[in-house]
Order: C-alpha cells, then structure tokens, then sequence
C-alpha cells in the first residue's frame, strides 16, 4: 500500500516498517524502537485487546505521562478498532473516574506515577474490567510488556474505515462536565494528505527530522503532534513530561528539528539559565499555540532560538491547527499581522458570524466559525451539545470571538464563553465556582481570568463570604484543591459584598474582569 492510499491511522506503522524498517521511530529515556518494531509491537496490542475482550468501537483509557508505550497502545487500538481515549493526569480522582466511566472503558492503562490515583478510581468504575500497569511493578495487574509480548505480531483481521473514531479527547465544559470530542480517523489522514500536497515550508517533513513530543498526551497538542513524526518517517522523541532543563537536553543531544510548545512552556525554557548557550542549529521550525503569546516573549524566543515560528490556532474539536501564522509573517517590529493567528490552512473555510448564523463582513467582531475535514465527528454521548457545536452545513462554532481582516487573516478578539486559557490548559469558571462554592464560609462565588507574565491568564476567584465569617484566601485555595485539579484552583481570592448580576442573575464576569484587563488591546492575554 501507498501512502496515497492510506484510508486510516493504522495503515502508518506496516508502511514504514516496509519502507524504513530499520530507522528509528520512537526514542524515550534510552530506548529506541524502530518502524519495524513499532509495526510488530501495535500488532501485538491489537491482539491483547482483542483477547482482553475489547470490541471495535470501545474506548480504552490511559492515564499516565507520556512514554513510548502509549503511542502503541494508541496505534495498536487503532488496528483493531478501539477508541484511545487518554486521561489528563493532573485531574483529580473524582474527574478521572467522571472519564472513566462516562467513556464506558473496560481496560485501564496506567502509568507508575498515578497507581494511587487508580486504586481509588476503580472503586467507583465498575465497567473497568482489567487494568494494566504501564511500567509493571504493580502485583495485582498486569505490566504492559507482559500484556503485549503474549500475543502475536500478525496482523489483526479487523475490517476499518476512514470515518470509525481513532480517539476521544475530554475537554473541559461550561457545565462543569467534560466532553469527549471523537476525532476520526479521517481527520489525521486527510489533512495529512492535505498538509502534504501544499508544501508548506513550515510544515515539510523528511525522515531525517527529529521530532520532540513534550506536551501531555491527553491534549491535542500531545497526542496530535505525537502522530506528525510517524505520520512522516520522522523520529519521535518523546519527552515524559515538560521540563524546561530537559527540553533544552533534548535539543542539544538528541538533534531535535520541530516542536511544539505552548507560550507558557516557551517562556519557562527561556528563563533557564542555560537557554542562550544551547546549540538550537538543527532546529528548523517551532510551532506554537493553545493561547496568545505577547510580542515581547515572541521577539526573545525568535531571537534565542533562531528558527522559524510558526503560530498555530485551532482547538480539540478542530484536530489541532486550523489556522497558521507562517514564519514569513513573524515581523519582529510589530506589523498588525503579528496581532493575528495567521490565515486557514488549505481546505480549512473559517468565517465570522452573528448570534443568528448569518456571516459577517470584514473587521466585524463575531464568532469564528469553521468548516473542514478537520472537524471532529461530535461529542461522545452528548447529541445536544454537539448540535449546539456544528450547524447546519457543517459549521463549527468555535467559541471565540474576533474577525477577519480583507486579506483573510483571522483575529482572536475575545471569548464567546468564560473559558480561561491558563499555561495552555482549558479552565471553566463554572466548574471551579462549583468547587469553591461548597465551602461552608462562602456565600457566592464568581471565576474570573486575570492577566499573569507567567501562564498567560490565572485564576481568581471573587468571593462574597457568609455574615460573620472570615474565611482566608488560602483557606478556600486549599478546600478548592481537595476538589479540583490543583492547576484550574484559584490562585488568588478577592473578597466583595456582592456579585454582579443582570435581571435574569447571570453573573456579570465582564464587569468583574475589567479592572484587571483596562489598558489591554485583547482581553486575553
């Protein structure tokens, strides 16, 4: 099979193996793997799903860092019809086990930091028929080597097409509630295809590009950008998680020539004391995206890392990017296209439209919407909600406002929603005031995002206390802790007298944000 006639994701591994058996695909901590082995090895775990009992079409959930194993795992499922659906590893038990089971998974992989976690999820997953230890060590499951190496490396015998779903990303929702956003196996392929016959120059591949994985797997931009080495012949070196020290090692040592960061991780690289002395001259190209990045730290990384900077905007929903500011437009003294993401990818429709639909004419604020093979196929289980999401024609409603230009280029003015982009991580403020709003010594509670140099936006919480109490802000950080993931707790407590409110009590978050965000051009950060 050529690669002009891939129709799914697994089609990858048996092309490569065939094509560059013995180059490597995957290095992480010491040990590499080639495209032959990579082949065999998402064979071998196609086989230990179906034997584990797994049906084409259920979803398997991971919850780990990132390493080596979960891109089998996420191909082998492929091979035989199962949904990757990867846990984000900083969630509290209570949200991990909420995945779990609303994913209905029968298998659980877990990594050897997050073993605890699990014990406690699987009190409350019956549907969880097996779980298996991603890096053993654990008596009672099952490691993963184990699992896969008792199977063998044939082929699976699973008839697959291009619009079964290859993965289910949960993002976080207004109600509190994740979502599953299924992204097919189409998405990957056809806008590979697409991305190829463009020849874009930010966006050519070769095999001897190395490829550096250092945003968690349960992000697009993980498990998104995992797939471009493998997709392209490259090698992936996949980082365990980020560490500013290590993403420098890597491109040092290990020849690193793409990469993807959010701005947060751009700047905490930067602040490393060794980032203007590393050799960065294999680097070709850096894509960044996931929230806006200030002109100011855009200038210091172009200057320190001398390669070309390729903006990225697109969400979940949308597979990754859909919308790219190339190299070529990074104008270093500040032209209005440096205020923009960039222009729509080839195939990639992106309009702005009005509260009613209708589309909306040049340099007037709306909501972007988009149309492509990018669009994922809906939320899982949720048919309101993803109605609500693609309309008719197959619009996407991206949430965000902004407009675009008389050249197409698109501009990010605003939010639709509450969303608050922190270090590259979607918080909702419902979901927090949820969290902080249970405190015995808070009367109300309302989310907002406020600007900060480090992450981008950070969370504050304004808190009307209950009469004659006197809670402290720590006080209600550390309660907000016990209930939600540490990074979407409020990092700072203003107390008021009153919320506020409109005729119908809809909380005003416009009004609370204001004073924070006066004298800024975009009110995101």
């Amino acid at each position: 099979m050529q690669e002009s006639d891939w129709k799914t994701i697994a089609d990858i591994p048996p092309h490569f193996a065939r094509t560059q058996g013995d180059a490597v695909a995957f290095s992480f901590e010491g040990r590499d793997t080639t495209f032959k082995q990579y082949d065999a090895h998402t064979n071998q775990v196609a086989n230990a799903l179906i034997a584990s009992g797994v049906k084409k079409g259920e979803r398997i959930c991971y919850l780990g860092k990132n390493s080596d194993h979960y891109f089998e795992l996420f191909l082998g499922a492929a091979k035989m019809g199962a949904v990757m659906t990867p846990v984000g590893w900083r969630l509290a038990p209570p949200e991990i086990a909420y995945i779990v089971n609303d994913s209905q998974a029968p298998m659980f992989f877990v990594g050897p930091e997050f073993t605890a976690a699990a014990r406690k999820v699987l009190e409350e997953a019956p549907k969880v028929r097996q779980t298996i230890a991603m890096e053993g060590g654990v008596p009672e499951w099952k490691s993963f080597e184990a699992w896969r190496d008792a199977r063998p490396a044939a082929p699976p015998n699973v008839a697959l097409a291009p619009h079964d779903i290859a993965i289910q990303l949960y993002t976080s929702g207004t109600t509190g509630r994740p979502k599953g956003a299924m992204l097919k196996h189409s998405n990957f392929i056809e806008t590979h295809r697409i991305m190829k016959a463009a020849k874009i120059d930010w966006n050519t591949w070769s095999n001897d590009d190395v490829s550096l994985v250092a945003m968690p797997v349960a992000h697009i931009g993980g498990s998104g950008w995992g797939l471009m080495g493998p997709r392209n012949g490259a090698r992936n070196v996949v980082a365990r998680e980020f560490d500013p020290g290590k993403v420098l090692d890597f491109i040092a040592n290990e020849r690193i020539s793409k990469l993807f960061l959010v701005p947060s991780a751009i700047q905490i690289v930067l602040r490393d004391p060794r980032a203007r002395t590393t050799d960065y001259s294999r680097m070709k190209h850096l894509g960044y995206g996931a929230s806006p990045i200030p002109l100011d730290l855009l200038r210091e990384a172009i200057e320190v890392f001398g390669c070309g900077f390729a903006q990225m905007y697109g969400m979940t929903e949308t597979t990754g990017t859909i919308v790219a500011l190339p190299p070529a437009d990074h104008d270093m003294k500040g032209s209005p296209r440096m205020r923009s993401a960039g222009k729509p990818l080839p195939e990639v429709e992106v309009r702005v439209i009005d509260t009613e639909g209708n589309p909306l004419p040049p340099n007037e604020v709306g909501e972007i919407a988009t149309r492509s093979v990018w669009n994922m196929a809906g939320y899982w289980n949720l048919p309101e909600a993803t109605a609500n999401t693609i309309g008719p024609g197959g619009w996407l409603r991206t949430g965000d406002a902004g407009y675009i230009d008389e050249d197409g280029y698109v501009y990010i003015h605003d939010r639709v929603k509450d969303m608050i982009i922190s270090g590259g991580e979607n918080i909702y403020p419902a979901e927090v005031e949820s969290a902080i709003y249970g405190h015995p010594d808070v009367a109300d509670v309302a989310v907002i995002g406020v600007p900060d140099e480090k992450w981008g936006e950070a969370v504050k919480a304004m808190v009307v206390r209950k009469p004659g109490k006197t809670p402290l802000q720590d006080d209600i950080i550390a309660f907000a802790r016990t209930r939600i993931a540490s990074f979407k707790a409020p990092k700072s407590v203003d107390f008021i007298d009153a919320l506020p409110r409109n005729a119908s009590g809809k909380i005003l978050r416009r009004e609370l944000r204001e004073p924070f965000w006066a004298g800024k051009t975009r009110r995101v950060n």
